[in-house]
């Protein structure tokens, strides 16, 4: 149940950003870097709850949002300036556009920075948000953990 609820979790932050995404708050590359490791926690709770071995799967999940977690840090760091981040940006696959149409859309993209805070709330950034959570979260998947380790041991003892 612990790991259902910690799938969730890690699903409704993917959730979150594709609306805060469709309200025109475009991801920077640290962005896209901060959603992977929910999409590995989602996969993990579905197979948690499909496979036998679970407690690799709570352990993968735990991994996983503790990477975001880190993440999420990190572009925090990167967004008060107390370090450098990615000189890299975002953008869409191009391989079915022509010369004319990849310039166009060159010129008109928005230069998404890692370093500009594009929306906060109570004075955190989206990045902090989701290290909060991603903590939250890793707390959750931490529950799963022992609670496997404690029907194993359950298990072992005559």
């Amino acid at each position: 149940m612990t790991a259902a609820l910690a799938g969730a979790g890690s699903l409704s932050l993917l959730a979150g950003t594709l609306v805060f995404q469709a309200l025109g708050y475009a991801p920077c590359h640290l962005c896209i870097l901060q959603r992977w490791p929910h999409v590995m926690a989602v996969v993990a709770a579905a197979l948690f709850l499909i496979l036998p071995r679970r407690g690799v799967m709570a352990s993968l999940g735990f991994l996983s949002v503790m990477m975001s977690a880190g993440l999420g840090a990190f572009h925090t760091g990167v967004e008060k300036g107390w370090w450098q981040g990615p000189t890299s940006c975002t953008g869409a696959d191009v391989g079915s556009l022509s010369a004319s149409e990849l310039m166009d859309q060159i010129l008109a993209a928005p230069l998404i920075q890692c370093d500009q805070v594009a929306w906060s709330f109570l004075g955190l950034s989206m990045a902090s948000w989701n290290a909060v959570f991603s903590l939250l979260l890793a707390g959750i998947w931490f529950l799963a953990i022992l609670d496997e380790l404690t029907k194993t041991a359950a298990k072992d003892t005559p």
